[in-house]
């Protein structure tokens, strides 16, 4: 349709010095065929930005392997997602584990649950994963885990966040006796108040795992609804909802300007605030969003050959 072909950006003025402190060590999120489209990473990403790898159910291990010691030689700190349903044992768990490992020297890893329904073999939690030992055997020091500001329907059916609640106090007790580092990476959201609240309320209840917020880069309004819907994004939906019954905001393409302004201030006012982090959701593209990072992000955004 004619009336959803976004021809030109919104104009932004250029972050100011709280956006630019809150954008400081952002990663990002790639897969093997979009970084294979990537020519090179120096000219769109800072020096040591950590780039997480997504293993979708199906992509062989040869291909994350590959895109992991690429962008290790290019300078990048590599953290490949590990999903545990589609991992058959912990056999296989500790072949990848030394593959990253001999290849890449990669020392991180994402920990999920999945993507998929039904496990593929004996592991269905990140829990599990973490269980096995394997990440110390293998020398990793940092290990994320999932967040999910707006729950996740996944854990609990209903609505709630119970079960979510009780898998990030176990998370907290793991990263209690261990020593890598922990931290939350959530999912995407679009408002920045019930990212606060959640935030606020992980600390209220003795969860103080630094949150590393997931936060969708630029990219057209119909492709962000789309992925918002499947991955059962909340109450931010909202606001993309309500941006598409403007038909001025509908010609533009969505930018994370707003939310990430939002939360950068309510850092810089509170400095223990336990956000740590922005990881970026290049929903719209690398390139997309690696452009409003240098556009956004003073000297956090400089690419490494900028």
């Amino acid at each position: 349709m004619a009336l959803l072909n976004f021809r030109k950006r919104e104009t932004q003025q250029p972050g100011s010095a709280a956006l630019e402190a809150f954008l400081d060590g952002y990663s990002i999120e790639v897969m093997p065929r979009t970084a294979a489209k990537v020519t090179s990473f120096r000219d769109l990403l800072p020096e040591g930005t950590r780039v997480y790898i997504a293993h979708i159910d199906g992509t062989p291990i040869k291909d994350m392997v590959a895109t992991a010691a690429r962008l290790a030689i290019e300078g990048y700190a590599v953290m490949p997602h590990l999903p545990a349903r589609i991992i058959p044992d912990a056999a296989t768990l500790e072949h990848w584990l030394q593959m990253y490992r001999d290849a890449a020297g990669v020392k991180q890893a994402l920990l999920l649950a999945g993507g998929v329904s039904e496990p593929h073999g004996q592991f269905h939690s990140s829990m599990q994963l973490m269980e096995t030992g394997l990440f110390d055997k293998y020398g990793f020091t940092r290990l994320h885990v999932a967040g999910h500001p707006e729950g996740n329907r996944d854990i609990d059916p209903d609505g709630g966040d119970a079960a979510v609640m009780e898998a990030l106090r176990w998370k907290q007790a793991f990263a209690e006796r261990t020593d890598a580092q922990m931290a939350l990476a959530t999912q995407f959201a679009f408002d920045a108040d019930p990212i606060i609240a959640w935030a606020d309320r992980l600390k209220a209840e003795g969860i103080d795992l630094p949150i590393h917020i997931g936060i969708a880069g630029p990219a057209k309004l119909q492709t962000l609804i789309k992925f918002a819907i499947a991955c059962g994004v909340g109450p931010s939906l909202k606001v993309l909802q309500k941006r598409a019954m403007d038909v001025t905001k509908l010609l533009l393409p969505y930018e994370p300007t707003e939310v990430l302004t939002k939360l950068a201030a309510h850092k810089a006012a509170n400095p223990d605030f336990n956000i740590e982090r922005v990881h970026f959701f290049p929903l719209g593209g690398i390139n997309a969003t690696a452009d409003w990072t240098i556009q956004n992000g003073g000297a956090s955004g400089r690419p490494a050959n900028g």
